[in-house]
Protein backbone atom coordinates (compact mmCIF):
# COMPACT_ATOMS: atom_id res chain seq x y z
CA UNK A 1 0.00 0.00 0.00
CA UNK A 2 1.50 3.47 -0.89
CA UNK A 3 1.94 6.20 1.51
CA UNK A 4 -0.86 8.37 0.05
CA UNK A 5 -3.19 5.49 -0.01
CA UNK A 6 -2.91 4.90 3.80
CA UNK A 7 -2.32 8.63 5.05
CA UNK A 8 -5.20 10.88 6.04
CA UNK A 9 -6.24 13.81 4.52
CA UNK A 10 -8.82 16.65 5.43
CA UNK A 11 -10.49 19.46 3.99
CA UNK A 12 -7.64 22.67 3.72
CA UNK A 13 -4.67 20.15 4.52
CA UNK A 14 -1.64 21.97 2.48
CA UNK A 15 1.31 19.92 1.48
CA UNK A 16 4.08 19.89 -1.06
CA UNK A 17 4.47 17.94 -4.44
CA UNK A 18 7.27 18.49 -6.17
CA UNK A 19 8.38 21.60 -3.94
CA UNK A 20 5.36 23.32 -5.04
CA UNK A 21 2.09 23.96 -2.89
CA UNK A 22 -0.86 22.12 -3.23
CA UNK A 23 -4.22 22.68 -0.58
CA UNK A 24 -6.84 20.27 -0.75
CA UNK A 25 -10.36 20.98 -0.53
CA UNK A 26 -13.72 18.73 -0.91
CA UNK A 27 -16.42 20.71 -2.81
CA UNK A 28 -19.69 18.40 -2.79
CA UNK A 29 -20.37 20.62 -6.42
CA UNK A 30 -17.87 18.55 -8.39
CA UNK A 31 -18.30 15.44 -10.26
CA UNK A 32 -14.81 14.06 -10.40
CA UNK A 33 -10.74 15.16 -8.60
CA UNK A 34 -9.24 18.36 -10.19
CA UNK A 35 -6.68 20.54 -9.86
CA UNK A 36 -7.33 24.37 -10.56
CA UNK A 37 -4.44 27.12 -10.28
CA UNK A 38 -5.47 29.59 -6.98
CA UNK A 39 -3.39 32.74 -8.52
CA UNK A 40 -4.14 34.79 -5.58
CA UNK A 41 -2.72 32.40 -3.52
CA UNK A 42 0.21 31.18 -5.59
CA UNK A 43 -0.66 27.70 -5.13
CA UNK A 44 -2.96 24.78 -6.52
CA UNK A 45 -6.32 23.61 -5.31
CA UNK A 46 -6.96 19.58 -5.66
CA UNK A 47 -10.71 19.70 -5.68
CA UNK A 48 -12.48 15.99 -4.24
CA UNK A 49 -16.63 16.07 -4.42
CA UNK A 50 -15.93 13.91 -1.13
CA UNK A 51 -14.21 13.97 1.92
CA UNK A 52 -13.26 9.83 0.70
CA UNK A 53 -12.15 10.78 -2.11
CA UNK A 54 -8.80 13.16 -1.44
CA UNK A 55 -6.45 10.60 -1.23
CA UNK A 56 -7.39 10.40 -4.95
CA UNK A 57 -6.96 13.89 -5.15
CA UNK A 58 -3.42 13.52 -3.91
CA UNK A 59 -2.19 11.16 -6.19
CA UNK A 60 -3.62 12.89 -9.09
CA UNK A 61 -1.63 15.63 -8.19
CA UNK A 62 1.22 13.83 -8.04
CA UNK A 63 0.43 12.50 -11.22
CA UNK A 64 0.65 15.93 -12.33
CA UNK A 65 3.72 17.55 -10.81
CA UNK A 66 5.03 18.15 -13.85
CA UNK A 67 2.10 20.23 -14.71
CA UNK A 68 1.67 21.84 -11.22
CA UNK A 69 5.47 23.12 -11.40
CA UNK A 70 4.66 24.84 -14.82
CA UNK A 71 1.70 26.33 -13.52
CA UNK A 72 3.26 28.29 -10.50
CA UNK A 73 6.17 28.49 -11.86
CA UNK A 74 4.47 31.04 -14.74
CA UNK A 75 2.53 32.67 -12.07
CA UNK A 76 4.60 36.26 -10.48
CA UNK A 77 7.04 36.37 -8.39
CA UNK A 78 6.40 38.70 -5.12
CA UNK A 79 7.19 42.06 -5.69
CA UNK A 80 8.62 43.67 -2.53
CA UNK A 81 7.94 48.02 -2.18
CA UNK A 82 11.26 49.53 -2.68
CA UNK A 83 12.24 53.36 -2.70
CA UNK A 84 12.87 54.61 -5.84
CA UNK A 85 9.81 52.26 -7.51
CA UNK A 86 6.35 53.54 -8.62
CA UNK A 87 3.28 52.28 -7.33
CA UNK A 88 -0.10 52.87 -9.15
CA UNK A 89 -3.19 53.67 -7.27
CA UNK A 90 -6.06 54.73 -8.50
CA UNK A 91 -5.08 54.88 -12.11
CA UNK A 92 -2.16 57.36 -10.64
CA UNK A 93 1.45 56.57 -10.51
CA UNK A 94 3.08 57.68 -7.18
CA UNK A 95 7.39 57.40 -6.93
CA UNK A 96 8.20 55.86 -3.91
CA UNK A 97 10.85 58.07 -1.92
CA UNK A 98 12.66 58.44 1.37
CA UNK A 99 12.26 61.36 3.15
CA UNK A 100 12.14 62.50 7.09
CA UNK A 101 8.67 62.66 8.75
CA UNK A 102 5.83 60.91 8.81
CA UNK A 103 5.29 58.51 6.34
CA UNK A 104 2.44 60.67 3.70
CA UNK A 105 1.23 61.07 -0.12
CA UNK A 106 2.13 63.80 -2.53
CA UNK A 107 0.67 65.07 -5.39
CA UNK A 108 3.06 62.71 -7.08
CA UNK A 109 4.78 60.48 -4.33
CA UNK A 110 4.90 58.62 -1.58
CA UNK A 111 7.25 59.28 1.19
CA UNK A 112 8.08 57.71 4.10
CA UNK A 113 11.05 57.71 7.01
CA UNK A 114 14.19 55.87 6.29
CA UNK A 115 13.59 52.79 8.52
CA UNK A 116 12.85 49.30 8.68
CA UNK A 117 8.98 49.34 8.45
CA UNK A 118 9.38 51.53 5.30
CA UNK A 119 7.21 48.95 3.25
CA UNK A 120 4.84 48.48 5.72
CA UNK A 121 4.37 52.56 6.25
CA UNK A 122 3.74 52.94 2.26
CA UNK A 123 1.45 49.97 2.34
CA UNK A 124 -0.60 51.34 5.68
CA UNK A 125 -0.93 54.76 3.08
CA UNK A 126 -2.48 52.58 -0.16
CA UNK A 127 -5.06 50.80 2.55
CA UNK A 128 -5.88 54.40 4.02
CA UNK A 129 -6.02 55.64 0.40
CA UNK A 130 -8.19 52.31 -0.68
CA UNK A 131 -10.60 53.18 2.09
CA UNK A 132 -10.98 56.61 1.45
CA UNK A 133 -11.32 55.59 -2.82
CA UNK A 134 -13.79 52.83 -1.99
CA UNK A 135 -16.04 54.61 0.72
CA UNK A 136 -16.59 57.06 -1.56
CA UNK A 137 -17.39 54.77 -4.68
CA UNK A 138 -19.55 52.72 -1.82
CA UNK A 139 -21.74 55.86 -1.13
CA UNK A 140 -22.36 57.07 -4.94
CA UNK A 141 -23.86 52.99 -5.68
CA UNK A 142 -25.57 53.34 -2.21
CA UNK A 143 -27.31 56.53 -3.30
CA UNK A 144 -28.21 55.03 -6.86
CA UNK A 145 -30.33 52.19 -5.37
CA UNK A 146 -32.02 54.33 -2.55
CA UNK A 147 -29.77 52.52 -0.30
CA UNK A 148 -28.61 53.62 3.63
CA UNK A 149 -24.76 53.95 3.49
CA UNK A 150 -23.62 50.74 4.82
CA UNK A 151 -20.38 50.40 6.57
CA UNK A 152 -17.25 49.74 4.88
CA UNK A 153 -13.84 48.44 5.62
CA UNK A 154 -10.85 46.78 3.65
CA UNK A 155 -8.45 44.22 4.62
CA UNK A 156 -6.60 41.52 2.95
CA UNK A 157 -8.19 38.16 2.23
CA UNK A 158 -6.74 36.05 -0.24
CA UNK A 159 -10.04 34.38 -2.19
CA UNK A 160 -12.50 37.50 -2.18
CA UNK A 161 -12.15 41.20 -3.79
CA UNK A 162 -15.25 42.13 -1.63
CA UNK A 163 -18.11 40.90 0.95
CA UNK A 164 -21.22 42.07 1.77
CA UNK A 165 -23.53 41.33 4.94
CA UNK A 166 -26.95 43.26 3.87
CA UNK A 167 -28.87 44.97 6.75
CA UNK A 168 -31.54 43.17 9.06
CA UNK A 169 -33.09 44.05 12.29
CA UNK A 170 -30.02 43.42 14.44
CA UNK A 171 -27.58 44.83 12.41
CA UNK A 172 -26.64 47.64 9.62
CA UNK A 173 -25.42 46.73 6.40
CA UNK A 174 -21.60 45.90 6.11
CA UNK A 175 -19.20 45.97 3.28
CA UNK A 176 -15.98 44.93 3.63
CA UNK A 177 -13.07 44.84 0.11
CA UNK A 178 -9.75 43.47 -0.30
CA UNK A 179 -7.21 47.04 -0.14
CA UNK A 180 -5.68 45.99 -3.10
CA UNK A 181 -8.49 47.17 -5.16
CA UNK A 182 -6.59 50.39 -5.08
CA UNK A 183 -3.83 48.97 -6.87
CA UNK A 184 -6.39 47.76 -9.88
CA UNK A 185 -7.41 50.01 -12.73
CA UNK A 186 -10.01 52.34 -11.28
CA UNK A 187 -13.24 51.00 -13.13
CA UNK A 188 -12.28 47.93 -11.81
CA UNK A 189 -12.97 49.19 -8.13
CA UNK A 190 -15.43 50.91 -8.96
CA UNK A 191 -17.13 47.26 -10.58
CA UNK A 192 -16.28 45.48 -7.37
CA UNK A 193 -18.11 48.44 -5.27
CA UNK A 194 -21.02 48.31 -7.25
CA UNK A 195 -20.76 44.57 -7.31
CA UNK A 196 -21.09 44.32 -3.78
CA UNK A 197 -23.66 47.28 -3.21
CA UNK A 198 -25.87 44.87 -5.78
CA UNK A 199 -25.75 42.52 -2.59
CA UNK A 200 -27.55 45.08 -0.59
CA UNK A 201 -30.69 44.30 -2.47
CA UNK A 202 -29.98 40.80 -3.83
CA UNK A 203 -28.20 38.42 -1.85
CA UNK A 204 -27.43 36.06 -4.30
CA UNK A 205 -26.05 35.99 -7.76
CA UNK A 206 -29.26 35.45 -10.27
CA UNK A 207 -29.90 37.78 -13.02
CA UNK A 208 -31.63 40.24 -10.87
CA UNK A 209 -28.81 40.61 -9.39
CA UNK A 210 -26.16 40.85 -12.40
CA UNK A 211 -28.90 43.34 -14.49
CA UNK A 212 -28.68 45.69 -10.87
CA UNK A 213 -24.57 45.74 -11.72
CA UNK A 214 -24.68 46.39 -15.55
CA UNK A 215 -27.13 49.41 -14.36
CA UNK A 216 -24.71 50.18 -11.71
CA UNK A 217 -21.01 50.09 -13.35
CA UNK A 218 -21.74 48.61 -17.04
CA UNK A 219 -21.16 45.19 -18.76
CA UNK A 220 -19.49 43.05 -15.79
CA UNK A 221 -17.23 40.83 -18.27
CA UNK A 222 -14.49 43.08 -18.63
CA UNK A 223 -13.55 43.61 -15.30
CA UNK A 224 -14.20 40.19 -14.12
CA UNK A 225 -11.50 39.37 -16.66
CA UNK A 226 -9.08 41.48 -15.55
CA UNK A 227 -9.65 40.89 -11.78
CA UNK A 228 -9.31 36.72 -13.04
CA UNK A 229 -5.75 37.35 -15.18
CA UNK A 230 -4.01 39.88 -12.64
CA UNK A 231 -4.89 38.45 -9.64
CA UNK A 232 -1.46 37.42 -8.88
CA UNK A 233 -0.09 40.34 -9.82
CA UNK A 234 -2.14 42.23 -7.05
CA UNK A 235 -1.22 39.90 -4.45
CA UNK A 236 2.43 39.75 -5.07
CA UNK A 237 2.84 43.25 -4.25
CA UNK A 238 4.09 43.47 -0.60
CA UNK A 239 6.32 45.10 2.02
Amino acid sequence: MSKTASTRFADGDRLEIGGWPVRLRVDGRARRVSLRVDRARSEIVALAPHPKRLNEAVAFAQEKSGWIAKQLAALPQRMSLAPGGVLRLNDKPYRLEVGPGRARMEADRIVAPDDPNWGLKVIRLAKREALSVLTERTAVHAAALSRPMPSVAVADPKARWGSCRPATQRAPAAIRYSWRLILAPAAVADYVAAHECAHLIEANHGPRFWALCERLAGDPAPHRAWLRAHAAELHAIGA
